[in-house]
């Protein structure tokens, strides 16, 4: 597994616990997707995962926390994506207090991601 990214610690540190909670859970099936995925911060504090390009990134909002899944084409047959379906370069996955994540369908949809992005990106793949 690579090194986890002590700024990302920073980031969760400071949120409210039940927030931290879901950060930490994210984080972990992340890795458990593709242990070799890089952590990085962007935009100044936001937590972004990347594997052959961007992967996913977290950010906590007032009464959730938004995970942005960078592949507007990876398949989500659990339907746990519930925010910007057609957008044109991300989705989003938006978890509140008392949620329950989807760990399987979460790591598939992970995995999708990755391996698109190991054969050239969503881009490339939508264009072929």
């Amino acid at each position: 597994m690579k090194v986890k990214d002590k700024r990302i610690d920073n980031y969760i540190i400071k949120l409210p616990l039940w927030q931290q909670k879901i950060c930490t859970e994210i984080r972990m099936l992340v890795h458990l997707a593709e242990p070799n995925i890089e952590e990085i911060i962007k935009r100044t504090d936001r937590p972004y995962f990347t594997f052959h390009g961007n992967v996913c990134a977290l950010l906590a909002a007032k009464d959730h926390v938004n995970v942005f899944v960078y592949d507007p084409i990876a398949p989500d047959p659990e339907n746990i994506i519930n925010q910007g379906q057609g957008n044109l370069t991300a989705r989003a996955i938006q978890i509140y207090e008392g949620d329950k994540i989807n760990e399987k369908a979460f790591i598939n949809l992970i995995k999708a991601v990755v391996a698109n992005n190991n054969a050239g990106g969503w881009r490339k793949l939508q264009k072929g």
